[in-house]
């Protein structure tokens, strides 16, 4: 009976690895023979785009063309009939479009709605494979396509990260009313290299309504996402969220309280300067080293007493650092003070303030 158990499972796992295998190596075929096909039709494509679009006579120096009719004679051949050519076309007018701006920019959006090619990547995001609503939320992009709250914004919380990012990263480009507003239903954490990839599309897309990311620090619960508007308002130069930044010396997270006292130096906020002092002794080294860095982009002369007590008396190497690079920083003001340091400070601070006065050392 055991035998005839352990055989079962043994065809069992034979036949599930023989399957994968034949799956494998079919959707490698093709993979294969779509790409050799693609290879061999883009030559023509190519030839039409330049031919009967780009480069035609007829209708250069026309501005609308939104409203203008395009030659499509050409382009309505039956080899476009077959999806991977269609496919094939519409990865050429996004190269094409990728690479100029204005009216040929413009035209060659006109010719990817006027052939109908929008309805394939439609079509791909009804499709159950998340690579296919992938591949649709990038040609949407491109080709600048408006695309209903309603179908996109589920997405920008989908459980498979490649989906969730290019959703948000479409939602952001195409949203004509509120370009954030996937930040309201956020629940997985934005990862530092997503936080990379929307920090680029955030500050490259043009006409893009930038709101007061304060809203988001005092209403979010996801920790990613208020980090995210720290850092936003800092490029922004957001001084009217600074309040709602204040409020979160007082959050239990010692990460999120870091970063919300980076976000108040780099804004060189004066007035939450003497809460940072006041709270300092109790923040973990996290929280003291941003203190330190903060008071030192605040350049004032208040606090330079403040970052000598550090220096000299603190008992952590990097709270040292941070003091006597804040000090450094501010030679404008504290000239005579470096000099009074340089000539009666101990060995190891001695070594300390001459490392961070050394132009050529950045931390």
């Amino acid at each position: 009976m055991v035998i005839h158990i352990a055989g079962v499972f043994i065809f069992v796992a034979v036949s599930f690895t023989v399957t994968a295998y034949i799956t494998i190596l079919y959707n490698r075929f093709r993979g294969n023979r779509q790409d050799r096909l693609q290879a061999k039709v883009r030559p023509l494509i190519d030839e039409l785009i330049v031919q009967h679009i780009l480069a035609n006579p007829d209708i250069q120096g026309q501005e609308a063309a939104d409203m203008m009719e395009l030659p499509l004679e050409p382009f309505q051949i039956p080899l476009f009939e077959k999806h991977w050519a269609r496919q094939a076309l519409i990865d050429r007018i996004i190269d094409y479009r990728k690479n100029v701006r204005g009216v040929l920019g413009d035209l060659l959006r006109s010719l990817y709605i006027q052939l109908d090619l929008e309805r394939e990547s439609f079509n791909k995001m009804k499709s159950r494979h998340w690579e296919m609503k992938v591949q649709a939320l990038n040609e949407f992009t491109e080709m600048d396509i408006h695309i209903a709250d309603v179908n996109i914004l589920p997405l920008t919380n989908h459980r498979n990260r490649e989906l969730r990012a290019a959703a948000r990263h479409a939602y952001i480009k195409l949203s004509k009313n509120e370009p954030f507003k996937f930040f309201d239903i956020t629940t997985e954490p934005l990862l530092m290299w997503d936080q990379v990839e929307l920090f680029k599309i955030i500050t490259t897309t043009q006409s893009i309504g930038i709101p007061n990311f304060a809203r988001w620090v005092t209403y979010s619960n996801n920790k990613s996402v208020v980090d995210f508007c720290l850092k936003l308002i800092v490029h922004y130069k957001q001084v009217e969220a600074m309040p709602a930044v204040i409020k979160l010396l007082d959050t239990k997270d010692h990460f999120l309280r870091a970063a919300a006292i980076n976000c108040l130096g780099k804004m060189r906020y004066e007035p939450a300067a003497d809460q940072l002092v006041y709270i300092f002794s109790s923040q973990p080294l996290n929280c003291q080293v941003e203190i330190l860095k903060a008071l030192g982009r605040m350049r004032s002369a208040e606090y330079m007493e403040f970052l000598k007590k550090e220096f000299l008396y603190a008992t952590d190497f990097e709270l040292r650092k941070h003091a006597a690079k804040s000090i450094v920083k501010n030679m404008a003001i504290t000239g005579p003070l470096v000099d009074e340091l340089l000539q009666t400070a101990n060995r190891d601070n001695l070594v300390i303030l001459k490392h961070v006065m050394n132009p050529l050392i950045k931390f």
